[in-house]
Formats: structure tokens, sequence, C-alpha cells
């Protein structure tokens, strides 16, 4: 079984175009989780109107979650709320294979077929992208600005690159990463260390998303651009994470 995990906010523009893409590619025992931030648009109404069981919205409830103090910016504050949302859609997934997406962008047609067959002997797989604009024009590859490279040290200690959007994991891996620390700023940061620590990964080179890139995207950072953050607080927020993903290591 397959859960495809979405968290969606005010997506309404986009959301259809990529629930489309993704029930195609779902058999009708598989499952689209959908964990919803307080969307004021017609998100879940766009949601309903598919009429497919396959479909299944939970309410996120942001009330009583508050943002670390060491963690507190303009800058940072929604990457914490965007983690509890997908944290919360992991929760409710039941399937034994799992999937990332985003609500803006669009699936290829061999993406789960591809992943799946990676999932056989490994336990994440990570594929490339095409960057395209609001319109879907397509750009280049992810790979050209950000390159995924192997290993925990190098990932946490020196540059990361870990997109959630196109990751495809087992069940073993979110029952290792679950629950995600309160120190944990983004979701597929955690969980790529978690897997670079504990269970075995491949990257393909091959490009299964449509990356949409447009003016209200979650990134704080366009494509290929550097973070915004102040070294000092991107040192200080790796030391946290070393320490959660080997506290997570040694729990085992």
């Amino acid at each position: 079984m397959i859960s495809v995990c979405m968290a969606t906010y005010n997506g309404e523009k986009y959301i259809a175009e990529q629930v489309e893409s993704i029930l195609a590619q779902l058999g009708q025992e598989d499952e689209l989780i959908v964990s919803d931030d307080g969307s004021t648009d017609n998100t879940l109404q766009i949601l309903e109107n598919f009429n497919d069981r396959r479909i299944k919205i939970f309410n996120h409830d942001r009330k009583n979650i508050k943002v670390p103090f060491y963690l507190r910016s303009h800058l940072t504050d929604k990457f914490y709320f965007i983690t509890r949302n997908f944290e919360n859609a992991l929760k409710n997934a039941k399937g034994d294979y799992i999937f990332l997406s985003d609500h803006d962008d669009v699936w290829l047609p061999a993406k789960v077929e591809t992943m799946i067959k990676c999932l056989d002997k490994d336990n994440l797989v990570i594929s490339d992208a095409w960057v395209v604009k609001e319109n879907m024009e397509r750009q280049n590859k992810l790979s050209e600005y950000a390159n995924y490279k192997k290993g925990f040290w190098q990932n946490i200690m020196v540059k990361s690159f870990y997109c959630g959007c196109l990751f495809a994991f087992t069940k073993n891996i979110k029952n290792s990463i679950l629950p995600i620390p309160s120190s944990v700023l983004v979701h597929d940061f955690w969980l790529g260390l978690i897997s670079e620590l504990k269970f075995s990964s491949v990257y393909i080179s091959e490009p299964l998303v449509l990356y949409r890139r447009h003016s209200n995207t979650a990134s704080n950072t366009d494509v290929g651009q550097a973070s915004k953050n102040s070294i000092f607080f991107i040192i200080k927020y790796r030391i946290f994470l070393l320490f959660a993903a080997i506290s997570r290591y040694l729990r085992r």
C-alpha cells in the first residue's frame, strides 16, 4: 500500500493539477493523505470535488504549537508550521511505502513506478526534478543548482540538499523519524539525516517531478540562492540537529 502525504495551505491555484497527477499513478487501495493548515481559500472544496475515497483530509491545528525561542524569526516560523503539518500527515499514513508531496508541483507519469522499484532494496529514494516556472515552462534540472550528496556528516557539517517533495521511503523510516523533535525546523532535513544514519538510500538522476517555483512558494530563497539566515543561526541549528539525530539513533 502506498501513502502520499501532502501538506496544504491556500493551494487552490495549483492543487487540482497536482492531485490529478498523483491519483493517476495510485491503485484503488492506496491513499492520498492531506493535512491542511487552516486554508481560507477553496483548497478543501477542490479536494472534496474529486469525490475520490483515496483522498483523506485531516485538519492540522496550529493553535497549540509554539515555536521554540531559539528558532523564532520571520524567516523560520513558517517552516516550523510546515514541518508540523507534514508530521500530521505522516502520523495518519498507513502505507508501507510513503511519498511526500507539495501541493503546487506536478508528478511525471513514471514517478511512482520508478521509485517503488528502488524501494525493493533501499529504504529511501530521492530523484531529480525539472525546475519549472509558474506556467510549467521547464528551465533546468534541480541537480544543476543543488545536487544530493550521500552521507550523514557530509550533509550536517558541510552542505546539505534534501528536498522532501522528491522523497519516497519505507514505513520503517516513518516510524524512526516520528515524533519529530521540537528542535527540528525542516522535516525533510530531519528525514534525510535519520535515513543516512540508520537506513540505506539511493539517488536516481531521472527527473520525476515538475518542481514549480512561483511568487507564493514556501521556500524563503529561490532555487540556487543562498540561505538568508545568518551563519550564527545555521551553526546553532545544526548543533541542535546533530544532538537530536544522535539521540534518535541511540534510541533504536
